[in-house]
């Protein structure tokens, strides 16, 4: 099991990684797997630009709205939480695209099991 860092903060800024502040070691965390191995074919989630997992040492690089590696994934298109999510990304640079979920992104998580697990980011809970 790998020792990720527990961090508190915004961590992403417009178009760049901010230096966090305060981390906290965080021994035989794993990082957060979802609910379950659903099939989220046809959903919606928003690629983006790619950026860098903003986890200390962390080398990942995201071309979606990610938590824990996982590609954020909403049944409706025009969710008010994907929408806002969509918004977010494109303050800070990300030229973001609502696009129909494809098992070929890679593993995915739905917005609301993520936000019922605490918002797990990398291992950690969310703010």
């Amino acid at each position: 099991m790998a020792t990720l860092s527990r961090v508190q903060g915004e961590q992403i800024g417009r178009g760049h990684v901010h230096t966090v502040g305060h981390a906290e070691s965080v021994a035989d965390e794993e990082l957060w797997q979802g609910e379950e191995d659903g099939e989220h074919a046809g959903w919606f989630c928003v690629r983006t630009d790619p950026f860098p997992c903003p986890a200390p040492g962390c080398a990942y690089v995201a071309e979606f709205m990610t938590a824990a590696h996982l590609v954020l994934v909403w049944q409706e298109r025009d969710d008010p939480n994907l929408l806002r999510h969509a918004g977010r990304a494109k303050e800070v640079g990300r030229n973001p695209r609502v696009v129909t979920y494809e098992p070929s992104f890679g593993p995915s998580a739905s917005y609301y099991a993520w936000e019922a697990a605490g918002r797990p980011v990398h291992g950690i809970r969310g703010k």
